[in-house]
């Protein structure tokens, strides 16, 4: 069974708490196929990852603590993406024109030889000394257009993405979290293994039934982003009645850090949750 987390709000929606939360009420194994930072804007985040000449994110770092099976974040998340601000514009390659694609990690190391990441590199971006120096950069798939990094997903990332598929759909129970706005984190995941959708957004989450929400995609209108087609949640919620709308309440940054407390601030929704997937 899979519970899906998608945000409806592009920035900030609340999906890392919720899923936290949602993990910490079901014990289920947790999961975000795609993640990001900026070497700016998140720079302590990834310089802590760089020291380790690795690259992962807080998202993925604190699904795994909240998850409690002593997994690295790299195991939940095989794609994760360096942003860097474009002051000057440019090209806007894979992202808007005010920030640019640094290196991709593809892989899910654990450190023992297994899957083995690749890195892959924009060649029009200056990589900040700091990733050239922490990265096997040097074996690193360079791109330059949008049209040689699809290539590469064909080679690369889709593999990776149908290996964790077929991980999640064999999983008991897995919390699924999305990225950004995208409704769709994990096109090769079998629709009739989502049995529940929970859309985050500040102050509400909106419930929707796995099945429906899934059919809503396949109609919805798709937004040219990131080198491929991609489902946003506003598109695809458009097309649906939601079970229920569910009030979260702002919490502190300490009962954010403690899965339990948001176990508990969020438990009503979380029954709707369930609910819907039929394990209520």
């Amino acid at each position: 069974m899979i519970l899906l987390v998608v945000g409806a709000d592009r920035v900030d929606a609340g999906k890392t708490t919720f899923s936290v939360g949602l993990l910490e009420r079901t014990g289920a194994v947790g999961y975000k196929p795609r993640a990001g930072n900026d070497f700016w804007f998140d720079h302590d985040d990834c310089r802590r990852a760089l020291s380790a000449g690795r690259l992962y994110g807080k998202d993925a770092k604190r699904l795994a603590r909240a998850e409690v099976r002593s997994r690295i974040p790299e195991r939940l998340n095989p794609v994760h993406r360096l942003w860097q601000p474009a002051p000057d514009g440019g090209t806007g390659l894979l992202g808007r024109s005010d920030r640019e694609f640094v290196v991709d990690r593809i892989g899910r190391t654990d450190g023992a030889g297994d899957d083995d990441p690749t890195f892959v590199r924009n060649a029009t971006a200056e990589v900040p000394d700091a990733v050239a120096e922490a990265l096997p950069l040097e074996d690193a798939i360079p791109v330059e257009t949008v049209a040689e990094f699809n290539d590469v997903a064909a080679q690369r990332y889709v593999p990776a993405f149908e290996r964790l598929a077929d991980e999640i759909e064999a999983t008991d129970i897995a919390v699924v979290e999305s990225y950004g706005d995208i409704a769709q984190p994990l096109q090769s995941l079998d629709p009739a293994a989502i049995a529940a959708v929970a859309a985050v957004e500040p102050g509400r989450a909106t419930i929707y039934r796995g099945d429906r929400y899934c059919r809503a995609c396949e109609i919805a209108s798709s937004s040219p982003k990131d080198g491929a087609l991609e489902k946003r949640v506003p598109n695809v919620v458009d097309y649906l009645e939601p079970l229920e709308r569910v009030r979260l309440p702002p919490l502190g940054s300490d009962e954010r850090a403690d899965p339990a407390r948001v176990a508990c601030a969020y438990e009503e929704a979380y029954d709707a949750l369930l609910a819907a997937a039929g394990q209520v």
